[in-house]
């Protein structure tokens, strides 16, 4: 039996191949549970929904009637919803000095105006299942505890995601509804394939990661599976399953310039 075995879950932020969203859902259909996958593209939804027997919907995150549509609709489809993840997330790579007022409103509008919305519409139909509640998690990122350059409105906006987490955790933990967060690093997915072909970049990275390599989404999708299971007695914290980078930090810029600047080197050299 699989550790989701009779459970429905809600993946928001699916829709592109191969990434933390899919790999998500295809792990939680393993284990047993009814899965609706949704986001903004239908095509590749549909065919997930398909190969994982599941369910999909079209969402935007950015829109407080979509939002709230598919929280009704996973409702109405499934019964009940004991799981909502939100993997949405845009990684902004600018200076605090470079980042236009249209950059600042788009990632407001995604990373805080729309986690608001989710956990707003998750909540209200968990709230509907009492005591049982349900388990809401939201990805956020390591560069929150462990700072890295030129991401200033990316990590301010995932900072406030969090506190509203932990908002929820404490306000509606009597009805059953954990809510947490999950914080990956860097993790080599179709959202960042073209920095993993920077020569020098991961070389950057791996030296401050404990256990010696990078998280994969098979990592982050598990701590998700455990956070949704029936034996994680855990709500309002930020689970970090990155392989330790929060301990001894990212590297800076001037760090990764000094990495690619050497594999360059040995390349010309080569």
């Amino acid at each position: 039996m699989g550790q989701l075995e009779g459970k429905t879950a809600v993946v928001l932020g699916a829709a592109s191949a191969g990434n933390m969203g899919q790999v998500i859902a295809r792990l939680f259909a393993s284990e047993g549970a009814k899965v609706m996958v949704a986001g903004r593209k239908q095509e590749p939804l549909a065919a997930l929904a398909e190969e994982i027997g599941g369910a999909y919907a079209l969402c935007d995150i950015t829109s407080h009637d979509q939002v709230h549509a598919l929280a009704a609709k996973a409702k109405a489809e499934f019964g009940r919803v004991d799981a909502a993840i939100n993997c949405t997330g845009w990684g902004l790579l600018a200076s605090l000095l470079d980042t236009s007022q249209d950059d600042l409103d788009q990632i407001t509008a995604l990373q805080f105006k729309g986690v608001h919305h989710f956990l707003q519409a998750f909540v209200t139909v968990m709230s509907e299942q009492s005591p049982t509640g349900g388990s809401i998690i939201s990805l956020s990122s390591a560069t929150t505890k462990a700072l890295i350059n030129n991401h200033a409105a990316y990590i301010g906006t995932k900072r406030g995601s969090e506190a509203l987490i932990e908002c929820v955790a404490n306000d509606y933990g009597h009805l059953g509804i954990r809510a947490n967060t999950v914080s990956p690093a860097f993790t080599e997915s179709p959202m960042t394939a073209e920095s993993f072909q920077v020569p020098g970049l991961v070389d950057a990275f791996l030296p401050r990661y404990p256990l010696g390599r990078l998280n994969t989404s098979e990592d982050v999708a598990h701590a998700c599976l455990w956070l949704c299971g029936d034996h994680a007695f855990v709500t309002g914290q930020n689970i970090q399953p990155n392989g330790g980078v929060t301990i001894r930090g990212n590297p800076q810029a001037t760090d990764i310039e000094a990495a690619v600047g050497a594999a360059m080197a040995r390349m010309q050299e080569g």
